[in-house]
């Protein structure tokens, strides 16, 4: 037998490899081991340093580090919540403000530099509250500049609602035209207590905050203590390196600005060609690609049906919660295929998330919709259990009416569903720079001037524009044109200066009219003097015709084209602004006979 056995011959050929090779011995074993772990990687540094994201100019920087306003902090204060609980100083929101007027002297120093000036506060207890409150009021103005697109929650001027109709119309797209793709539902893993401070200071750099506005929010930060309880007594204190307060009115913010660095990473992926995204086309040349949209700490991701790019999102998300602390939430997290997607649960466990699919009825019918839960509504005050028989005393119309015409004010949901609608319209002639709006513009087209969404043709799908495109006759019958340059406003075919267009208020004159289609501007001749109306007619005018042409230029006087922008005014409402209570009394029908509402409702 040779050393390691076998026959003869094989010791006869092997004998030379046993003298001058390497035998399989424990001691090579504990080499190949010691190379594995030098060469393993367990942890990762990640830099921001590369990211680019949008910045403030010198001067919004600069307005954000002004001294405190005494009227800045008592607006704040009375904007406040004076019911909430107190903190360890014992005072509520409520007594600060109650005692504003003896104790404003205290609670404001003049000229104070830093939040250590900013008295009387320890930065815990009632008073931050206030100081918060002051920092996120300043705060909200400029966010909008240094966050993208995506991001919808806790954005002046965007709501959380926009991006799930961009990912309605999203979905709309792929299924009307056949096309594959993976929607991938991601959740952050305790999201407020996560984040860590180093990381947000560095996003705050790089987005052109300054020197002391960085140390304000270090200081609002770092300030919090944690303490363990033992046997019911708490432990000492001990600080931490992350997290944001919750119910801190500036977590929200400094939150989505940490989730801007996600949204640059996705980005930088789609324009590298390692994630899609989804197209949204319409009837013209122009395209519009969507790959994610942020719901403040909840993430939708559109991508390809591939396992190169549920991997490449698997890496992004890998580095973001190296750089952040923020973690997905994987348990939470889907993956849900649209068209026929195979290898969908190889997909979902590239990613390591559950694998859902795309219910049959995911945008239910809201006729249906509101006929369930106008049911459940009308159980409640009117019947009792299951078991249990009530006999209804007044009709539920009359429950529905308006107070001062002699009901209980509830409102019907159908109703208040078509006023909710309506409100879309509005915006969609008042947000242009919206990116919802562009989506629907891209997929749908527009008439005229952008004002008005074209009407949507097709297959049903599940795009919820078309239900929203149902409310537009009724809206527009009580929107009308505030004039400015006038260059997107027809002179006689818009309502801007009557109750209805000039075309059918002087229809006769309208018919002789040479430039119908012609835009306030146009018509407006700025080299008369101060300016005057240049009205063109096909002929001269008949003397009885006369008396209308006084009408139209005594209707037209003290009109004329300013600098400001065109827009539109909801009529039903004093301040021109479209407001879902005067809508839903607008469509509401009921009838109702005369009702001394406040002899009876006014006490």
């Amino acid at each position: 037998m040779g050393p390691v056995g076998g026959s003869p011959l094989e010791t006869t050929f092997k004998g030379d490899w046993l003298k001058d090779g390497d035998r399989n011995t424990g001691f090579f074993h504990r080499m190949a081991s010691a190379h594995r772990r030098n060469n393993a990687m367990d942890r990762i540094k990640a830099d921001i340093g590369s990211i680019q994201v949008n910045c403030l100019s010198q001067q919004e920087a600069e307005s954000l580090e002004t001294p405190f306003a005494e009227t800045e902090i008592h607006s704040a204060l009375m904007e406040m919540n004076g019911d909430k609980s107190p903190g360890p100083d014992g005072f509520t929101v409520a007594f600060w403000q109650n005692a504003w007027d003896f104790a404003k002297e205290e609670i404001m120093e003049i000229g104070a530099e830093n939040l250590g000036d900013f008295r009387p506060i320890s930065l815990v207890g009632g008073l931050y509250k206030l100081l918060a409150k002051v920092l996120a009021n300043r705060l909200k103005k400029v966010i909008g500049k240094v966050v993208s697109y995506a991001q919808n929650a806790f954005v002046m001027g965007r709501q959380i609602l926009d991006a799930s109709l961009i990912a309605n119309e999203v979905i709309d797209s792929w299924q009307k035209k056949k096309e594959k793709g993976l929607v991938c539902k991601l959740d952050i893993e305790k999201a407020y207590d996560s984040i860590n401070w180093n990381f947000l200071m560095k996003v705050l750099k790089k987005m052109g905050f300054g020197t002391k506005w960085m140390r304000w929010m270090w200081s609002c930060v770092s300030s919090a203590k944690f303490s363990i309880l033992v046997n019911g007594v708490p432990a000492g204190f001990f600080p931490s390196t992350r997290g944001l307060r919750q119910g801190d009115p500036l977590s929200p913010y400094l939150f989505v600005m940490g989730m801007e660095v996600l949204d640059v990473l996705i980005r930088r992926a789609v324009e590298g060609g390692y994630l899609s995204g989804c197209n949204i086309r319409g009837g013209s040349r122009t395209s519009l690609n969507i790959s994610h949209l942020f719901f403040a700490d909840d993430t939708i991701v559109f991508c390809e049906a591939s396992k190169e790019q549920v991997s490449h999102l698997s890496w992004i998300l890998f580095w973001f919660e190296a750089a952040s602390g923020l973690r997905i939430n994987l348990a939470k997290s889907e993956i849900i295929p649209i068209g026929e997607v195979e290898d969908s649960l190889e997909l979902a466990a590239e990613l390591g998330c559950r694998f859902a699919n795309l219910p049959n009825v995911y945008f239910p019918d809201a006729q249906v919709c509101c006929q369930k839960s106008g049911k459940n509504t009308k159980r409640f005050p009117l019947g009792g259990g299951n078991l249990e028989g009530k006999v209804h005393l007044v009709k539920w119309d009359a429950v529905c009416t308006e107070k001062h015409k002699g009901g209980l004010g509830l409102r019907r949901i159908a109703t208040l569903n078509r006023a909710l609608l309506g409100k879309w319209i509005w915006r969609f002639a008042c947000e242009k720079n919206n990116f919802w709006n562009q989506v629907i513009t891209t997929k749908y087209g527009q008439e005229d001037y952008g004002w008005r969404p074209k009407k949507v043709r097709g297959p049903a799908g599940v795009g919820v524009w078309k239900e929203i495109m149902k409310e537009d006759d009724w809206c527009w019958d009580n929107l009308a044109f505030r004039v400015g340059k006038g260059s997107k406003i027809k002179f006689w075919k818009d309502c801007w200066c009557t109750d209805t267009p000039l075309s059918q208020c002087f229809n006769q004159l309208f018919v002789l009219a040479v430039h119908r289609d012609a835009t306030i501007e146009e018509m407006w001749d700025h080299d008369a003097g101060q300016g005057d109306w240049k009205l063109v007619f096909v002929r001269d005018f008949n003397d009885w015709e006369m008396d209308m042409v006084g009408e139209l230029l005594h209707t037209l006087r003290g009109q004329r084209p300013s600098l400001e922008d065109d827009s539109v005014v909801w009529r039903q409402g004093r301040n021109g602004i479209f407001k879902i209570k005067e809508a839903y009394r607008l469509l509401d029908k009921s009838n109702a006979t005369v009702f001394p509402a406040r002899k009876i409702w006014g006490g």
